[in-house]
């Protein structure tokens, strides 16, 4: 079969590797109908992360078709149209219970990897994987990249309104305008907030977020960033900060554009110093955040969210691509000519 492998950093190539297997009890191998390439990605493909040369790649978010199940599986069979979380929660732990499969106690392995490839090795499967109705030949292509967001990027821009606890007639901020902060947004006017101050500097991707619900756009970051918040809330903050970048100065930001007493909800991929607690301190703010409860959010309310047509988060995805162009995918996300990028599979 046809896998993305990273060569080196700025070099991803297509070449022919071996057909994934059923290896334990609850696994599946799943036909790739659509994949994508995450910001989180890029951090490899930059030279910033390490990552071993000629291994496959770390893609992690997809849309399938079963083909084949371990024996320990139930809940999906061959022919199933599933969407491919990129956590693999257990659904039965403590953690999973309490609505953070993302940090399930049962599954060490718990993250996905490979997905840019025709088929993939679905670890842990039983319950993770999320049943849509019917074939991907049911919907249109933008229903599509909206399902295909509900494995990782729009139930991650959740988790964050979520752990931020955004509530009705809030005001919320959002750091940070990628393909997260975007959903972000979605996610915030989904809970409720009455104002949304999307911080973002790309002209398109400020569209965007005032389609998503922004009422509020600035572009300034720093010391200038923070005032310009300050002014929209009337000296306040925020009452709900989702920080979606992951850098030390959008942290800094978070905590410096909050109100006394505010949530700040980070799950962008931390690469930043040692955070200084006592920022956070001084104003009682709550810091959560982490790595999202993909299958929880999908089955509670993101997938009911996308199918009737109340959120389209798959406009987040403004390049397409085939896998043979993946290098051109990463590329293109890498100058910011597309906010994420789409893979299809024939």
């Amino acid at each position: 079969m046809k896998s993305a492998v990273f060569i080196k950093p700025g070099e991803v190539e297509v070449q022919d590797v071996d057909m994934p297997k059923i290896e334990k009890n609850d696994d599946v191998i799943l036909k790739v109908v659509r994949t994508c390439v995450c910001g989180s990605d890029l951090w490899s493909y930059r030279g910033l992360d390490k990552f071993s040369d000629g291994k496959k790649n770390n893609g992690h978010e997809a849309l399938g078709i079963v083909e084949s199940v371990g024996k320990d599986i139930t809940t999906v069979q061959p022919g199933d149209f599933v969407i491919a979380p990129f956590t693999h929660g257990c659904g039965h732990c403590a953690a999973c219970l309490a609505g953070y499969d993302g940090s399930c106690l049962n599954h060490s392995d718990n993250f996905s990897s490979n997905c840019q490839a025709e088929y993939l090795r679905f670890q842990h499967a039983e319950w993770s994987l999320v049943k849509v109705p019917g074939k991907p030949a049911d919907y249109s292509d933008a229903m599509l990249d909206s399902l295909l967001a509900l494995s990782d990027v729009m139930a991650t821009g959740y988790h964050a309104a979520r752990t931020a606890n955004v509530q009705k007639g809030d005001t919320a901020v959002v750091i940070g305008d990628g393909a997260v902060g975007l959903c972000g947004v979605i996610s915030a006017k989904l809970r409720g907030a009455k104002q949304i101050i999307a911080m973002s500097r790309h002209e398109d991707r400020q569209k965007l977020a005032k389609e998503f619900g922004a009422t509020d756009i600035i572009a300034e970051r720093g010391d200038e960033g923070v005032k310009k918040v300050m002014e929209l809330t009337h000296d306040n903050g925020a009452d709900a900060v989702l920080e979606c970048v992951g850098s030390e100065l959008s942290t800094k930001t978070a905590l410096e554009v909050a109100r006394p007493g505010a949530k700040v909800g980070r799950v962008g991929l931390p690469h930043a110093s040692d955070l200084d607690m006592a920022a956070s301190f001084g104003k009682n703010i709550s810091l959560a955040g982490g790595i999202a409860s993909v299958t929880t959010y999908d089955r509670q309310e993101l997938l009911d969210a996308v199918l009737s047509g109340a959120i389209h988060p798959g406009k987040v995805f403004t390049g397409k691509y085939k896998l043979a162009d993946i290098n051109q995918a990463y590329q293109d996300m890498t100058d910011r000519n597309t906010i994420k990028a789409t893979i299809v599979n024939d």
